[in-house]
């Protein structure tokens, strides 16, 4: 077997690990910002929105280049690997400096557009976070692309360390700045922009370093080379529309949410941030799929490839168990933490109660399909990724409040719709898994 026991510990354990810290953070940033009031909770939920979608763009980009070169690992080709880390760090680094320029130009022009008319206070606040986050884009184009090529290594230890000294720094300036200086929503969003700066510096150093298989350590390796480029954007430009057609439609659904109300914003705003909770094992688990399946598909060991896949996703079933039956028995206690209004709170606790029975379909629905992208079966993802959630998610949605009243809740049952026939088509696919296998 490519993996042995200790190689998937010592690649998911760091995964998880920092999945954690990463969903944490965010949970006390909104615990912090709640101490400001609802409209700068709802002010940062709304730019946030944007910025997740930004976010994920870059992600995806990144994921291009941690199939790209997780393949060429398991063909032994080192050189070639090397090469396409280079590629990855001009083209993620170019990409966030378009966001970056984007966000800076637009910023309430551009939430304006999406979300209309809200209360001001909400659109002051999201355009000042807005603004300051966009700065950091560049950063955290070069801090994913840097983890994206540790992970493809089968090392996420680094990533782990990085992650734990940005969320100690953001987490600490978020203390100076809210209660020590009073500020407000620029107590949350300067404090991300330095930790993710200091995160950057910290991986480009770490990146060069001589024992590392794959590594940055040449100025010869940033000339654009448009072969490479070429490769890690078949990947990449799937996912990333993937993604952001995602996130866009969530953004959409956000619009809908801010018709609704202050108090439907924030209710939706703690709810969403604390379901992150269910997420995080998935999210490490596919994280790690993609080092794993594009190993194994590298060294044409395909029938290697499934069977990992149906371990991680049945380990993601196992902890989401746990995790889930947590937050059902403890939702009433977690939502006392954000200060919000009786009626935000239990607005906040069906919605949780909700998402974490339909938990039972995520893991097919977003976990799984990374096995397929891992061996360049991106394109029919994504096709199906972009359906479902326009037609089902956005559609039924609408249907839902708009014309059967069914206020907030209504998003999320529009949600799980979406949800389920992604696990039935992704099930499907995986069935024929051997017969799809392409390289790079």
């Amino acid at each position: 077997m490519i993996f042995s026991k200790k190689d998937l510990m010592k690649l998911l354990g760091p995964l998880i690990i920092e999945q954690i810290l990463t969903v944490l953070v965010g949970m006390v940033d909104v615990i912090m910002v709640a101490a400001v009031g609802e409209t700068a909770v709802s002010g940062v939920a709304l730019s946030d929105s944007i910025s997740i979608l930004i976010m994920h763009l870059l992600a995806a980009l990144s994921t291009g280049g941690a199939v790209v070169c997780s393949q060429y690992i398991g063909k032994q080709a080192r050189v070639d690997a090397c090469r396409a880390a280079g590629q990855l760090m001009v083209v993620t680094t170019a990409c966030s400096a378009l966001f970056a320029g984007m966000a800076l130009i637009g910023n309430r022009r551009l939430l304006g557009l999406i979300f209309g008319q809200v209360e001001e206070a909400v659109m002051s606040n999201a355009a000042i976070y807005f603004r300051i986050t966009a700065f950091s884009y560049p950063f955290l184009a070069v801090y994913n692309a840097s983890a994206a090529l540790y992970r493809s290594m089968g090392n996420s230890r680094v990533s782990m360390m990085a992650s734990i000294m940005m969320n100690t720094i953001n987490v600490t300036g978020n203390a100076i700045c809210i209660y020590g200086l009073h500020m407000g929503v620029e107590g949350v969003a300067l404090p991300t922009l330095i930790s993710r700066m200091a995160a950057a510096v910290l991986m480009l150093f770490l990146i060069r370093h001589p024992d590392n298989t794959i590594r940055v350590s040449s100025i010869k390796q940033l000339k654009p080379d448009l072969g490479m480029i070429k490769k890690i954007l078949a990947v990449g430009i799937p996912s990333g529309l993937e993604n952001g057609m995602f996130q866009f439609g969530k953004l959409t659904l956000q619009s809908l949410v801010s018709t609704l109300g202050t108090t439907a914003i924030a209710g939706f705003a703690v709810a969403s941030n604390l379901v992150t909770l269910q997420y995080l094992p998935g999210n490490a688990l596919g994280l790690g799929l993609i080092t794993i399946v594009g190993q194994c598909v590298g060294a044409n060991e395909y029938e290697q490839a499934k069977q990992y896949t149906k371990k991680l996703v049945l380990l993601n079933y196992l902890l989401l168990s746990f995790i889930c039956g947590l937050m059902i028995f403890g939702r009433y206690q977690i939502v006392d933490f954000y200060n919000l209004s009786p009626e935000a709170s239990r607005l906040a606790c069906n919605l949780i109660f909700a998402h974490a029975c339909a938990m039972t379909l995520w893991p097919l629905s977003f976990v799984l399909p990374n096995a397929l992208r891992a061996s360049l079966d991106n394109r029919f993802t994504m096709m199906i990724s972009i359906f479902s959630m326009w037609t089902f998610r956005i559609g039924f949605a609408y249907l839902f409040v708009k014309n059967m009243g069914m206020g907030i809740m209504g998003i999320w049952y529009a949600m799980f719709i979406d949800w389920g026939l992604r696990a039935v088509v992704f099930s499907g696919r995986f069935h024929g898994f051997t017969r799809r296998v392409r390289q790079v």
